[in-house]
Parts: structure tokens; C-alpha cells; sequence
């Protein structure tokens, strides 16, 4: 067994999609990034590879290439377990949390949950997502933007 950690943050930018957990969620903003900037994905997708010591999602797929502009990040999910599995490796669990002060998720929760696990090849029992507030501090309290955090276990297959 292994575990994995990772975090992902992205500020709001005006007129874009805001996409979390491969889930579009209605409203002016979205956050910005070179890929559709799914922060939660990415903080899972790091985790991911960090637990294989693979590297991290800026190695596989950089900011710097256009093959992955605008990319959906559930894309590179599958790419990372598919990755995990060619390194001999399968996915137990995932934990995530995002953070954020808005808009509230909780409609959303589910579905995230089932994306991530159908990336993966996981039931949902094995993956759990949660949100919280910065309790109106900082970047995020301010809604500046949006991380997410993610801690997963892998084992050897």
C-alpha cells in the first residue's frame, strides 16, 4: 500500500465554465487555468501520481503544451489510472476536500463522486468528496478562487 497526497489551486476568472469533479456547475465565473482548470480533479490526479512517485500532473501533461489547452480534466484522470495501472498499480481510495466559499457544492457532490470513481474503475463507496469555507478568510474566503486538497491510497496490483 501507498498514499498519495495532493492540492490544486485556481483563481475565478469571469466568463468561464466552472467545471469541479468533471461537473459543470452554473454561474458567471469559472476558474481559470490552461485546462478546463477542474481543481479537485487535479488535486486528485496529483495525489494519484505522488502515491506512484510518478511525478505530478504538471510533469504529464504541462501548462506549456497545446495539446492540453482547454483539455477536460476527467481526460487526464483516466490518462493518470491508466498510468497507475501500467506501473502495476490500482487505485483503493480517494479523499478529497475542496475549499470554497462559493457556490455551494453539496447538489453536486454525488455526481462528482461517480466521476471520479468511473475514471478510475472504483465503486463510489471508495471515493469521498467534502467541501468547507475559509470562514470568509483570505483568497478563498474573499472568493478569489478555489483548491482543493486529496489523499488516496494505491497498491501494488
Amino acid at each position: 500500500m501507498r498514499i498519495g497526497i495532493g492540492i490544486d489551486v485556481h483563481p475565478f476568472e469571469e466568463g468561464r465554465r466552472l467545471v469541479i469533479g468533471g461537473v459543470h456547475i452554473p454561474g458567471s465565473r469559472g476558474l481559470e487555468g490552461h485546462s478546463d482548470a477542474d481543481v479537485l480533479l487535479h488535486a486528485v490526479s496529483d495525489a494519484l501520481l505522488g502515491a506512484a512517485a510518478l511525478g505530478d500532473i504538471g510533469l504529464h501533461f504541462p501548462n506549456t503544451s497545446m495539446e492540453f489547452k482547454d483539455i477536460d480534466s476527467m481526460i487526464l484522470l483516466r490518462h493518470v489510472g491508466k498510468l497507475l495501472e501500467k506501473n502495476g498499480y490500482t487505485t483503493v481510495n480517494v479523499d478529497a476536500m475542496l475549499l470554497l466559499e462559493a457556490p455551494k457544492i453539496a447538489a453536486y457532490v454525488t455526481d462528482m463522486r461517480k466521476n471520479i470513481a468511473r475514471a478510475l474503475g472504483l465503486e463510489i463507496g471508495a471515493v469521498s468528496v467534502k467541501a468547507t469555507t475559509n470562514e470568509k478568510l483570505g483568497y478563498i474566503g474573499r472568493e478569489e478562487g478555489a483548491a482543493a486538497h486529496a489523499v488516496c491510497i494505491i497498491k501494488q496490483l
